[in-house]
């Protein structure tokens, strides 16, 4: 398998709280990653501590072409805060811990005259496993801060001893200008990348919205997602503690097909932050287990 096809699978598995990458286990990397806020693209400024968050009540995003149903927009609430960190473990079939990943919110700002989040994942394989399998990815993403749309989508990765740098701006209208450094995409209106689409899924109201569906990119391909509530109270029990959350079933289309080799199950704890706490992953060659570690 290609590394851009196992780009492609990865990201998908991301959709619930990034834990795609602990699916490339077959690659190897040469360099570990530092774990640092790179350089903000052009376009981005970082919006001074008194900026209000956007009323996201007064924004919907859209479908993709095939679908009636209207997306359903955040909620006014956003439990999103600079500067927090979520760190999981991964136990993949029967090995525990054989890769770890940080998802931080590194920050909220003005991209191109939009007010947007600039979110983050790092992904690293553990011993005795990384022995065989080094593995370390990056990944960046801006997103409208209403939304949650996908403004530009990065990764930075090393693995199978290649390094890929990925920098990829949305645009729905082809009229958005991408830098130097960045690809233009076409998708469609509303699209999220995999990070924001996990920030959208912990920002519903389950107790009101029982079904939600959008156009995700996730680097290398448009999906179609569509995540139902499968039990508002479920009792969960992880690394970083027991905690009561809703059981999220997440689906996954492509061009209208359903992947029914490929299914998630995420866990969002019913608390203020509306925390995911376990993403638990069923994939034609392994199982996977993503549980939280810690939160910050």
């Amino acid at each position: 398998m290609s590394l851009k096809t196992t780009v492609g699978i990865a990201a998908v598995a991301v959709l619930g709280c990034a834990a795609g990458a602990f699916y490339w286990l077959h690659a190897r990397g040469e360099q570990r990653l530092p774990e640092v806020l790179s350089a903000e693209p052009p376009g981005f400024r970082e919006a001074p501590s008194t900026e209000k968050p956007t009323n996201a009540a007064a924004v919907k995003s859209a479908l993709p072409a095939d679908s009636n149903k209207a997306a359903s927009p955040v909620d006014t609430g956003l439990p999103l805060k600079a500067g927090e960190v979520l760190e999981y473990t991964a136990n993949v079939s029967k090995l525990d811990n054989v890769a770890t990943l940080k998802l931080q919110v590194a920050g909220r700002g003005n991209f191109l005259g939009k007010s947007a989040w600039h979110l983050q994942a790092f992904a690293h394989t553990q011993n005795p496993l990384r022995m065989v399998f080094e593995l370390d990815d990056r990944f960046d993403s801006y997103s409208d801060a209403a939304t949650l749309a996908s403004l530009q989508y990065e990764m930075h990765l090393s693995e199978r001893g290649q390094k890929v740098e990925s920098v990829q701006r949305m645009t729905a209208t082809g009229k958005e200008p991408a830098s130097a450094d960045a690809m233009q995409v076409r998708v469609l209106p509303g699209t999220r990348d995999p990070l924001g689409m996990m920030q959208y899924l912990r920002n519903v109201d389950w107790t009101k919205t029982p079904e939600v569906r959008s156009p995700v990119y996730d680097g290398h391909k448009l999906y179609d997602v569509r995540a139902k509530l499968a039990a508002a109270t479920e009792k969960v029990n992880v690394a970083a503690g027991n905690y009561t959350a809703s059981k999220i079933a997440i689906r996954v289309f492509d061009n209208g097909v359903d992947m029914k080799d490929a299914s998630f199950t995420l866990y969002v704890a019913n608390n203020a932050a509306h925390t995911p706490v376990l993403l638990e992953a069923v994939m034609p060659f392994a199982t996977a287990r993503v549980e939280l570690l810690k939160a910050k």
